[in-house]
């Protein structure tokens, strides 16, 4: 059985505190775009981290977030 996880943290997302992610947010016009599943935690961090056009324009992949500095920071 493999053990799924979080794309941001590479932590085991296990059973609970999951969230959905769309990489383009969907009030930016990514109501079709890539869903992740990943922690409610590292949800809550990213979308602290950066505002609704930097999610749609810059940081629209799992790569682009988890090299930004803070969320870098945030995972270690």
């Amino acid at each position: 059985m493999d053990i799924q996880t979080c794309p941001i943290c590479s932590r085991p997302l296990g059973k609970e505190n999951i969230s959905k992610h769309h990489l383009i947010p969907k009030s930016a016009g990514g109501k079709d775009s890539e869903i992740i599943l990943i922690h409610n935690i590292c949800h809550q961090k990213i979308h602290s981290v950066f505002m609704l056009k930097e999610l749609r324009d810059e940081f629209n992949t799992v790569g682009k977030l988890v090299e930004h500095e803070e969320i870098a920071k945030f995972i270690k």
